[in-house]
């Protein structure tokens, strides 16, 4: 699988890149995110919520979480804890504000932390999801592993990842606008010009549909799903222990 990292003239692992790339840009996260995705991913959190209630979980891990909106969406699950784990304490800093201002922080912890080694124990939760995160592990493999031993027997792991439309016209739309528009998008926004351009190629490169359904299966998931979001440039996989 590629090593592809956000700035290539620096020796930092991929690893310490995405942290420093998400310190950086974590004061445009959310509003450049909601311009990229014209709002979508909101609608596309809202079913990943929808999933994880219907499990009716008391512990909820939302893994590379940043700012906190999937756990912070996750209260709607009922859930008695909810943790938020992310390597960037930049990203968690603004997370935290937003969950005081919600009235939430008895309910959602924001944890430092690495999701290729957490430090939970074995079997904790219920429930653990991550949006847009998993293409960002450096090894995707030790990430699921560690997602796999953290996660309860009968517990729900969903993904909520980009993948790439198959069908025509998607397929040169999505190609179209993610190497023309969505560069410019991000030079106009950020302060970090490589953020974007990695966010972008991470996301061309990484595996999706029947190829990341096979990842879950090899690392020892059971029930894996996955259901493809608006004409497929996300999708949703869903997997058990």
């Amino acid at each position: 699988m590629s090593k592809i990292k956000p700035y290539k003239d620096s020796d930092l692992s991929k690893k310490e890149q995405v942290t420093k790339m998400f310190d950086t840009i974590s004061g445009d996260y959310d509003g450049l995110n909601r311009v990229i995705s014209f709002g979508i991913d909101v609608k596309w959190r809202k079913k990943v919520v929808k999933l994880v209630k219907e499990q009716q979980p008391k512990a909820v891990l939302d893994i590379a979480t940043g700012t906190g909106d999937l756990a912070i969406a996750m209260a709607n699950t009922n859930a008695e804890k909810i943790i938020g784990l992310d390597i960037s304490s930049g990203m968690l800093e603004i997370g935290k504000e937003k969950i005081d201002k919600k009235g939430l922080s008895s309910k959602i912890e924001m944890v430092l932390g690495d999701s290729e080694n957490m430090p939970f124990e074995d079997n904790t939760f219920d429930a653990i999801t991550v949006a847009f995160g998993v293409r960002n592990f450096e090894n995707l493999k030790r990430g699921l592993k560690d997602i796999l031993r953290v996660l309860k027997p009968g517990g729900i792991f969903v993904i909520l990842e980009t993948s790439v439309p198959t069908k025509t016209p998607y397929k040169q739309g999505y190609n179209f606008y993610t190497k023309n528009i969505l560069p410019l998008i991000g030079r106009a926004f950020s302060k970090d010009r490589s953020a974007y351009k990695y966010l972008c190629e991470s996301a061309s490169i990484f595996p999706y549909g029947e190829a990341l359904n096979n990842i879950l299966r090899e690392i020892g998931f059971i029930n894996v799903e996955d259901f493809p979001q608006t004409f497929g440039v996300a999708t949703i996989y869903k997997s058990s222990k």
